[in-house]
């Protein structure tokens, strides 16, 4: 079963959480604070991250902007009750989810399977993908993407994205002057039996033009059609 980090400053949840999981199954690791996780992620990579946003000695979103430096974790934040400012935030750092506290058990359980299942289904395509001898890379004009690796560049550069943004930029440039609603691309990138709104589509486009401009100030590859969805630019 998955290796599982759950950080977060409340004791309660810490308790309940860890054997609802462990229950399932799950090995977990708890953390009560930001500074204290970062190392022991660094260290040991879990396969699942479950952060609160709002704790000690270093906040759940500088946390993730910390672990989103050095790689692509599964992320799911949660956030507090009507904070909706807390959730755009974290999407637009990198978040693969997010959890409004309070949440239910059976919520979480839910996000949790269905982050996890995202993850290995993108690692079995690209096994998958080597296996079968097929093409390394989705080539489009400066774009390359390596499911295989999980690598992107542009025009040569790194892009590190998340499993998320990955998913969502390789149905938008599989078919480049097709227009992707909002509805098609969290198809792509989620579970069925998980309901994202439009924003979180929304948040994961912006982080996505935020990490190619990055490395290219001219990037507009990544088309928005106002109340119908986006599409890739054609070459």
């Amino acid at each position: 079963m998955a290796n599982i980090a759950l950080v977060d400053d409340d004791k309660n949840i810490l308790t309940s959480v860890s054997m609802l999981l462990e229950q399932e199954g799950y090995h977990v690791r708890t953390f009560s604070d930001g500074a204290s996780a970062l190392t022991g992620l660094t260290a040991a990579p879990p396969d699942l991250v479950i952060l609160d946003i709002k704790m000690p000695r270093m906040d759940g979103l500088e946390l993730l902007r910390r672990l989103r430096q050095n790689g692509d974790l599964p992320v799911i934040l949660l956030t507090s009750k009507d904070e909706e400012i807390d959730e755009l935030m974290g999407l637009n750092a990198g978040a693969d989810d997010y959890i409004r506290k309070p949440f239910s058990q059976r919520l979480l359980l839910e996000r949790v399977k269905a982050v996890l299942r995202r993850s290995d289904q993108h690692k079995g395509q690209a096994a998958a993908a080597g296996i079968e001898g097929k093409k390394e890379a989705l080539v489009r004009g400066k774009l390359a993407l390596d499911p295989q690796r999980h690598e992107c560049t542009w025009d040569g550069k790194p892009v590190r994205l998340t499993v998320t943004e990955f998913l969502i930029l390789q149905s938008l440039a599989q078919r480049p002057g097709f227009v992707k609603s909002r509805d098609s691309l969290m198809d792509a990138a989620y579970d069925d039996q998980v309901y994202v709104d439009d924003r979180t589509i929304d948040s994961h486009i912006k982080r996505l033009r935020k990490k190619f401009k990055q490395v290219d100030d001219d990037f507009d590859a990544i088309e928005t059609l106002y109340g119908v969805g986006y599409r890739y630019r054609e070459s």
